[in-house]
């Protein structure tokens, strides 16, 4: 699979290996990162930055594609490290990069404390100073390449993703779902949408999933997991399973085990569709793959259907 030489992958190390990736771009001897997962992969962003013959002092941007913790979480103690780095944030989430605490709690209600701790490491605020809000349309300027800003609600409102049309290439985060490496097959990338909580909601994602492909993007950089191609028929993918989840979703609805009837029904869906692909790994494996995905989607889908009542 061909790639940008100017477009590094950098794996944070989050959970597992390959499942959370941030982005180093190189520019005429400057360079952005696009998210930067968490606390804990502070060492790991730096140590890229070497390899790509850069220094700290050369980061001109960290964007942020939205402020859930493993995209975001350690921008605070980053940019400590970055002096001439500015953050890009979208609107809705440049409160929480100032003052994280409502961030924190957030995160702590749906992991609990305990897993903040042991997978997130600190959550340090952002100087209002160094913040840099990016309502849709907004550019950023990479010594002369731009870098263009898109609101991409769906998987949360206060996300964005971003255009390098240098590279004909956008960093999606999670609005152009979750795709890992182990499930590729003979026909390419297996993806799947990520509803996790608490902000998913079913149509504004299926237009901003539109949106990107109206750009004709030679690729996609996904946080989960990496650089995919064909994006058409990914994003022709991810609209059927966003139709199939919603069926789920209003299918488990008012029952009394809703969500172990969630769970369980996502857990077909996408071991169909992995067994339709032709995934090399069984329905055990799919399964034991992507549970944190399930449990996550499983959470996301009842917090917009409470959402959706009120």
């Amino acid at each position: 699979m061909s790639s940008d030489p100017s477009i590094f992958t950098i794996d944070t190390a989050f959970q597992r290996s390959d499942f959370d990736a941030a982005y180093l771009i190189v520019e005429n001897g400057r360079a952005a990162f696009i998210d930067c997962g968490t606390g804990l992969a502070v060492p790991a962003m730096l140590a890229a930055l070497t390899r790509a013959g850069c220094a700290p002092e050369q980061v001109d941007w960290l964007v942020l594609t939205h402020v859930h913790l493993d995209h975001a979480g350690g921008a605070g103690l980053l940019m400590q490290q970055l002096p001439n780095a500015m953050l890009v944030v979208h609107p809705r989430g440049a409160p929480h990069m100032i003052d994280p605490t409502r961030l924190i709690a957030g995160a702590t209600d749906v992991y609990g404390a305990a897993e903040i701790a042991r997978s997130y490491g600190p959550v340090l605020p952002v100087p209002a100073a160094r913040v840099v809000i990016a309502e849709d349309g907004h550019r950023v300027d990479l010594a002369g390449r731009s870098l263009l800003c898109l609101d991409t609600p769906g998987h949360a409102r206060h996300h964005l993703c971003v255009w390098d049309e240098r590279s004909r290439s956008v960093f999606t985060g999670d609005t152009f779902g979750l795709s890992y490496r182990e499930l590729d097959s003979a026909r390419g990338a297996f993806i799947i949408p990520t509803s996790s909580p608490v902000q998913f909601d079913p149509e504004p994602l299926r237009h901003s999933i539109a949106r990107l492909v109206a750009l004709q993007p030679q690729a996609a950089y996904l946080t989960h997991y990496g650089r995919v191609e064909n994006i058409p028929a990914l994003a022709a993918d991810l609209v059927e399973q966003i139709d199939a989840m919603v069926d789920i979703a209003r299918q488990c609805d008012g029952r009394p085990d809703r969500h172990r009837c969630l769970v369980a029904a996502l857990t077909a869906l996408y071991q169909e569709r992995a067994q339709a692909h032709g995934c090399p790994l069984d329905d055990a494996a799919v399964a034991q793959m992507l549970a944190m995905d399930i449990e996550l989607n499983a959470q996301g889908l009842a917090c917009w259907l409470d959402r959706d009542r009120r």
